[in-house]
Parts: structure tokens; sequence; C-alpha cells
């Protein structure tokens, strides 16, 4: 491989010196074998460096040393603020948790403070910011291993201005929300990100995510979305994802590239194809995914998004209505193209699991399948979720088996897509075992590099760092990450690709992943031998906009 070497002078010292490891440096080239020089936050140097003295002296010799990796789609909001260590993924050698698929942590008016509050399960925090830039500084503040960057919602913005109300904006409405995505950009946001399966994000037309979009473009900015169909409408919705990035002039991403559903399975081909159509005619277009067949989300991705407006107290109080049940019961069970069903995606209620739930009374139901806790009741299926939505106080999590695992092996394959893991980063003690989790949340990478790289050898080494370092960092247009560069931040990860391992499974999957030994993040030490050293020097990454990208 041709690697910018910056051989340092006889004699100079650094903070660390990684010795003889195995550089894979980001852009899926071959490695070699050299070493890599940290001074303060940054890589200073990378090459032969014998003369070189460091105040730590790493011996990597026959492991793999690459830049730290970038989980595209975290939900470490609330597991940050229980636990800011981030050990399920930094044990995977993921240093930046990149967060809001549809709903971000800010903008909040005084309501949705009230209503982040009140929707707590078991992580409890007080709400002391009002804008995503400041929750994304609050984080810092308490201390963080990882680095944190997020998308403002697209949800998010909406309900700021229109509640859980199933209408378009008014101009001046559409305005004010404009603006606070404007602000968001200013605060470092990476741009607006959609989740249009869930009510009320359902209810946002074409023309408003456009507009919400056109702003983050002029903020160098990109568009990312959870489309409004895995399923039935997959391809209509692909090409609404399209559209949207055509009329704003913006670089698109879709999360979790999947086709849901086994009758939906065949379409992930023609998906490809329209995808790389739009890429060939030049639209900068990428997308991310889990390594699992099963998603996690919410019993309120079985219902139909009209029983749900309002909110959850007006979702929960029409679900006690016996006329309403009955309509939501038959639409349950009835295929359709106007709204995304995970429940009949999933095929049966045996393919049904329950994770997470918020009421003490219903934890023992944790790890059971929506069939079997409906033969517990004597209910239905349908009449049994309705019931725990309502019991719960919540929309309960669920993990829904979707996907083929053929169709993940040819995902794995495309070169424009990178790796989120959809979940928390955790921990197997303390508030995290007051519920289960998908196994994506301490597996998602490890199961990439061992599973399908080192074991099915679906796609090379060098490929699979690539996807998940400086590819996604592009894409996001970050300054100065995803890369084993002279002058870029350090956030390394040494791995022996050999005995890198995920152990999670969805009957215990809280299970830390293997053979990762050593983490930096920016600078400092955070996994030495395999465990957390206890250091927090995670910071805010921005994107482009950000208004004191100068200073």
């Amino acid at each position: 491989m041709s690697l910018a070497f910056s051989v340092s002078a006889a004699g100079a010292s650094y903070d660390v010196v990684i010795r003889h490891g195995t550089i894979y440096d980001g852009s899926g080239q071959g490695p070699i074998v050299a070493d890599l020089a940290i001074r303060g936050d940054r890589i200073a140097a990378l090459g032969n460096l014998p003369g070189a003295r460091g105040r730590t002296e790493i011996d990597a010799t026959g492991l793999a040393v690459a830049p730290g990796f970038i989980n595209m789609l975290s939900w470490a909001t609330e597991s940050l603020i229980a636990d800011g260590r981030s050990q399920s993924d930094l044990r995977q050698g993921v240093t930046l948790e990149v967060m809001g698929e549809g709903e971000s942590m800010g903008p909040l008016n005084p309501a949705m403070k009230r209503n982040l509050v009140e929707a707590q399960g078991d992580i409890h925090y007080a709400v002391e910011w009002t804008t995503l830039g400041e929750y994304l500084e609050y984080l810092a503040r308490r201390g963080i291993s990882c680095n944190v960057a997020s998308f403002v919602g697209a949800t998010t913005v909406r309900i700021h201005e229109l509640g859980y109300a199933d209408r378009a904006p008014t101009a001046p409405e559409l305005r004010r929300m404009q603006a606070l995505v404007a602000q968001a950009m200013e605060e470092g946001a990476l741009g607006v990100g959609s989740a249009l399966i869930y009510a009320p994000g359902f209810y946002a037309r074409t023309d408003e995510l456009v507009a919400l979009a056109k702003v983050a473009a002029r903020h160098g900015g990109v568009y990312i979305s959870h489309l409004r169909s895995e399923g039935n409408q997959l391809l209509a919705a692909a090409d609404e994802c399209i559209t949207i990035a055509r009329a704003a002039r913006i670089p698109a991403e879709i999360y979790h590239l999947k086709a849901a559903g086994q009758a939906n399975w065949p379409k992930l081909e023609p998906l490809i194809r329209k995808l790389e159509q739009a890429r060939a005619a030049g639209l900068r277009l990428t997308a991310d995914m889990y390594t699992y067949t099963a998603g996690e989300t919410g019993l309120d991705a079985a219902m139909p998004p009209w029983v749900q407006e309002g909110g959850y107290q007006a979702w929960a109080t029409r679900l006690r209505d016996p006329a309403t049940r009955q309509r939501v019961r038959r639409e349950m069970l009835t295929p359709t193209d106007n709204w995304e069903s995970l429940y009949l995606a999933a095929g049966s209620p045996d393919r049904v699991l329950l994770v997470g739930f918020k009421n003490e009374q219903l934890k023992p139901l944790t790890g059971k399948t929506l069939a079997q806790v409906a033969a517990m009741r004597g209910k239905s299926p349908e009449d049994t979720a309705m019931d725990l939505v309502i019991e719960d106080g919540s929309r309960v999590s669920v993990v829904y088996f979707l996907a083929s695992e053929e169709n993940l092996r040819k995902e794995i394959a495309l070169p424009w897509v990178s790796f989120g893991s959809d979940e928390g980063s955790l921990a197997p003690e303390g508030v995290f075992l007051k519920s289960s989790c998908h196994p994506r949340a301490y597996g998602n990478v490890a199961r990439l590099l061992g599973h399908y790289v080192r074991d099915e050898q679906i796609i090379p080494l060098p490929e699979a760092i690539r996807r998940l370092s400086s590819l996604p960092a592009t894409n996001l247009r970050l300054d100065r990450r995803g890369a084993l560069k002279p002058g870029y931040f350090a956030d390394v990860v040494i791995f022996d690709p050999a005995r890198i391992q995920d152990h999670a499974t969805y009957d215990r999957p809280q299970q830390y992943a293997t053979g990762v030994r050593d983490v930096f993040v920016n600078g400092v030490q955070v996994l030495k031998d395999g465990a957390h050293t206890g250091a927090t020097p995670g910071r805010v990454v921005r994107g482009p906009g950000w208004s004191g990208h100068a200073r």
C-alpha cells in the first residue's frame, strides 16, 4: 500500500508509541507493519520510528492497528447519561457514537422536556438542556469515554412546532422548523434525520422533508432516513429518499438497509440497482446496516399510525375503547401498503420478542415472545400487544425477526454501506440489567469482523475497516477523523483479527465481545489489555456547519 509516512527525527519524544503493529490506515488498501506515535490528541508520526521514545510504549506485534470505528446509528442517548464509559461499543473498537434517527435530544420546548421525563424507563435523569448542542455538551461535561455526534431529528422539530398532530405544518410553522434545523446545524449537527414509519414522523409529507433538508444542505449537512417503508413499499420509499436528496441538493444516507418481511426479500436486488443508478447519476447516496436479521423497536410499529396521533397518552386512551380496539385488531392483521407493519413483516407473534418494559410488574415477561405472553393470558396476540402498551406506560421494546441472512451478506458486500448498531452502548451491570436488549448492542462490529470478514470472507479486512472508519467519516464530512494519518485525531483501536468475536445472543445478549485489546480516544487510552481504564476523554464531534468552526 502507499501510506503517507511521517518519519521522526532520532530521539523525538511522544506521549505514546505503538510499535510493530499491522497498520490499516482506513483507506481500504493493504496493511503495512509500522509504528504509530501520538502526541497530545493527535497522531504525530507513522512509519519506521526506531529512535522515537514514548512515555507509554505499546507492543502491537501481530495485532491490527486501525482508526477508531464509527457507529453510524447509535441510540446511546440515554445510556451514556447512565454510564459514560460506553463499554459494549468501546470493547468492539467504537470511538464515535452518531445519534439522531428521526428523534434527537434537542431542540426541546417545555412540553417536550416534561414528556422526556415522563417517558423515562430504567434510566432517570434531569433534562438540563434545551438545544441539541447543549445536550451534546452536557454529555461531554459529565464525562464520556467515546466521542459523540448527532443529526437533528426531523420528527423532533415537528413535535416542537406541531406536537403529535397528523397534519401538514402551516407556512409559519415550517419556517420555525427550518430555523430550528439551522440552529442545530450551527451548533454542529451533522444534518437532518427522519424516521418515517413511526408516528408522528409518519405524518410528514415529502415537501416538508425537502424544506428541512434544504436548510441542512446550506450548512454542508446530510439527509439520513429510516425509509417510509422497508417492506411492501420499499422501492417507492427509496424513490422518496432520492427525490428529497435531489430536490434539496444534499447527500443522503439510508438507515439500516434491508428488505423486511419474507415476501419482500426479493426486492433487495432491485433496490440495490435503483440506488446504484442514482449514485451513477451523481447523487451522493449511501447506506448503513446492522449485522443481524432482526431489528429492535416498539409495539408502535405493530399498530396503525392513526391510533397514535396525539402521543402516548392519546394512544393508550384510544386502546381502552372497545370499538377502537376492534378496528386496531383488524388492521394489525390486514396486509396494507398504507403503513409499515413490522408485526406482519415478522410473520407471526412467536417472532416478536419482548425485551424492555418500563413497568416493574411486567419485567418478568422480558425475554418471552408475544405468542408466549398471549398464551399465558389467554388472549389473542393482538389484544395482548394493546394491553401491554396500556399497562407499561410505553411503546414496549421488542425485537422483530424480519430479514434474510442471504440478503444480509449481499448488503455487507456493498462498498457504499457502513455500519450502525441501532442500539445503546451498555454494560452487563447496574441499571442495564433491568431490561434486555438486542445482541447488536454488544456484537454489531465484532460480528462483522469475526463472523462475516474472518470466517465467511465476504469482504477483506482492509475494506471492512474502511467501511467502519473513513467511509462514514467522509460521508459526514468530519474534520480529521476516520483515518490513521499524521495530524488526525488519535482515535485508535488495536485488536486481534484472529480472535475478535461476538458472544451476545438473542437469549443472552448482555455479553461483551472479545478480541479488542486497546483503544485510544483523542490520544487517551480508554481500553488497556481489554479492561476499561476509567478515562473519559470523549468530545463532541461537530459537522461542517458549526458556527464555531473557525474559532
